[in-house]
């Protein structure tokens, strides 16, 4: 048998680095193996990792040498940052830089840079529609990360760019799923209007991208955005109340409503969702779920994922 390329992951205990993880193990005859890059090899999800077949080593995307050290004779990377763990999109950028560098170092024939639209090229600094944040963003956790695709070009590293869209998982763990109004009745309460709002099961991401090494380089130098499903607010809801057997209704609110909720990152969630909401047509189009799923063929609509994940998601 010829000799498996492995695959370095970043944030390899994560959503998205988790799925590509567990994809590769999934397909012990696709020619592939998972290096794990985490910075705690002994906790608990690296430990489930390495019992799958994953090669599991420590890597932080704050230490670039640690990252040259991992990608040292991989054949493919998968690169992404967690915006939400400091809330920082000069963080973000760095890391970003860092993994660059070091797949360049490393040799890495074909890196996968997890990213999302720089929404400063719809929505410029001077445009009063949106909130400016930080100074100079609109939504920082998407233009961080778009601002930083240049990183990977400019370090000479093939690389594809992988547009994601709105975890469906963030209606377990991101405190947006159904809340209970006054009188009772379970309510998702989103700043969309009629739009509708690509989104994607976050092991399903993984999947896209397994599919995309599996292809080989012929989608170095492109971007490819991917979804699940393209619902719309009202169709979330009637699905939820489908699946979990209780009313479920939408409640659409203002952007300015949602930024005015308080709690960390509220301002950067309402705008993100003001941009999903006023560049619909370029949104959905950039993100075909037709597209994803000649990735990956077992790719989850809104509602199988509901079905799959409905006892684990509060009901406030």
């Amino acid at each position: 048998m010829a000799e498996r390329k492995i695959i370095a992951v970043v944030g390899a205990t994560g959503a998205q680095g988790g799925g590509l993880v567990r994809a590769i193990a999934a397909d012990p005859s696709g020619g592939f193996l998972a290096r794990a890059v985490t910075r705690d090899v002994n906790s608990d999800k690296a430990k489930a990792l390495a019992k799958l077949g994953a090669e599991v080593v420590a890597g932080d995307v704050d230490d670039e040498a640690s990252l040259r050290k991992a990608f040292e004779g991989a054949h493919g990377a998968y690169c992404v940052t967690f915006f939400w763990a400091h809330l920082s999109p000069e963080k973000e950028i760095a890391e970003a830089g860092a993994m660059a560098r070091a797949a360049k170092a490393a040799g890495v024939r074909h890196a996968i840079w997890s990213t999302l639209d720089d929404t400063r090229q719809w929505v410029p600094l001077s445009d009063s529609r949106m909130p400016t944040l930080m100074g100079k963003y609109k939504v920082p956790h998407f233009d961080a990360k778009g601002e930083a695709n240049h990183l990977f070009t400019d370090a000479g590293v093939p690389t594809t760019f992988l547009l994601t869209s709105f975890y469906w998982d963030n209606l377990i763990h991101f405190g947006m799923g159904p809340k209970k109004g006054p009188d009772g009745v379970l309510g998702l309460t989103l700043p969309m209007g009629e739009a509708k709002l690509p989104g994607i099961a976050s092991e399903d991401i993984g999947g896209c991208a397994y599919g995309i090494f599996k292809d080989g380089t012929q989608h170095v130098g492109r971007t490819i955005g991917i979804s699940g499903d393209q619902p719309t607010g009202a169709q979330m809801a009637a699905a939820m109340s489908r699946v979990l057997g209780r009313e479920v209704r939408y409640h659409a609110i203002t952007p300015d409503a949602y930024r005015a909720f308080g709690f960390p990152g509220a301002e950067d969630l309402g705008n993100m969702f003001q941009f999903y909401r006023d560049f619909e047509r370029d949104f959905c189009a950039s993100r075909d779920p037709a597209v994803a799923r000649a990735l990956n063929p077992s790719l989850q609509t809104f509602e199988q994922w509901l079905a799959r994940n409905k006892d684990r998601i509060p009901l406030e």
